[in-house]
């Protein structure tokens, strides 16, 4: 059962939502986007700077302390049309303090201006940028407000990841990466992820009552925006399609009522299929991408430790938190692993609330 913090949380947006009419048109729905999250404040001890990495450009959030950290390359979402790495870079930052870790944000191309294979390729020049930081920041412009003492991580201290959209491009990256012979990063993580553009999983019927932020019909129409013509079933479109085979471990963490659901699953047996550690966690009533949401319920604190844990074990550190994922998630993977499952022992957050509205994929 959905926590009480949650439900009056969940009170408050829909209040908010109510009291502004949801745009229509493209353009002001990216407006709104970005008036809404591009302010907020970052996370205590985090700074963060915009730099070009290899022609895309990144928001860098990092945390005191940065030297030595590993690197999160992560990707927002919105429906491969909405959303940017400025929209990101509030919930970046509590990511960056949370992991011990940087957090790179790619801003990357948008459709319709820019469809398939612009996202993708954006991905590719993102981590392959990276991975050739593999000597020192020095390396990079004085401007770009990184100390030349720290380090930029090579491919086992990297972990790729992100939401919605973004998870589904996570995916299909490491997919890419494998394909083109690039080294692969220590770990791959999908919040919700956007994992099927043929959009047929059963879960846009089941859950479409109970999913106010995403649809079979906003599913559709954001697909046909961004393949422009392309198939839909190819593998860096669906990485449920994908040969998982060799590829890093994988953390997915999906709600058991949106209606990505069951892309979240597929993705998940896909890559289990093809002998891949992975971790599966469906929390019960959350909405569509509630970890953006940190540290405002105990839920997305849950899983935000989740992430934490696994960004600690793949690249071989510990997180500096004394977290609920420290001491219980490792033992137990797996164990939230189907539609009826419960979030274990929640720990409430203790930060200053930080209002980042849930928006679609």
């Amino acid at each position: 059962m959905a926590s009480d913090e949650f439900r009056a949380f969940q009170a408050q947006m829909a209040a908010a939502m109510a009291a502004a009419p949801p745009p229509t048109a493209l353009a002001e729905r990216r407006q709104r986007m970005e008036e809404a999250m591009s302010q907020l404040p970052l996370a205590e001890g985090v700074r963060a700077s915009s730099l070009n990495a290899g022609g895309v450009t990144i928001v860098s959030c990092i945390p005191e302390g940065g030297a030595d950290q590993p690197s999160l390359l992560y990707f927002h979402g919105g429906g491969y049309r909405l959303g940017s790495a400025a929209t990101y870079r509030s919930y970046g930052s509590h990511l960056a303090r949370a992991c011990s870790a940087r957090v790179l944000l790619v801003d990357y191309r948008l459709a319709p201006e820019h469809p398939f294979p612009a996202a993708i390729d954006d991905a590719v020049l993102a981590y392959r940028w990276l991975i050739d930081q593999g000597g020192r920041s020095g390396q990079l412009p004085a401007s770009e407000e990184i100390r030349a003492s720290e380090e930029i991580t090579a491919s086992e201290e990297i972990v790729v990841g992100g939401d919605s959209a973004g998870g589904g491009l996570a995916a299909a990256l490491v997919l890419r990466a494998k394909e083109e012979g690039l080294p692969l990063p220590s770990g791959v993580l999908c919040l919700s992820p956007w994992a099927d553009l043929t959009n047929g999983a059963g879960s846009y019927v089941r859950c479409a009552p109970t999913d106010a932020l995403f649809s079979k019909m906003s599913a559709d129409e954001a697909a046909g925006l961004y393949l422009a013509g392309a198939d839909p079933a190819q593998p860096y479109v669906s990485p449920i399609r994908g040969d998982w085979s060799g590829l890093p471990p994988l953390l997915i963490q999906a709600s058991d009522c949106e209606v990505l659901t069951d892309d979240a699953v597929a993705l998940a047996e896909s890559a289990r299929t093809a002998g891949v550690d992975v971790e599966l966690h469906l929390y019960p009533e959350m909405p569509h991408v509630w970890q953006l949401n940190y540290p405002r319920f105990p839920e997305a604190v849950e899983a935000v430790d989740q992430i934490s844990a696994f960004v600690a074990r793949v690249t071989s550190r510990r997180s500096d938190k004394d977290s609920v994922s420290d001491r219980d998630s490792l033992s137990d993977r797996d164990s939230v692993s189907d539609r009826d499952s419960a979030v274990r022992s929640p720990r409430f957050a203790t930060e200053p609330a930080v209002d980042i509205p849930g928006g679609p994929s």
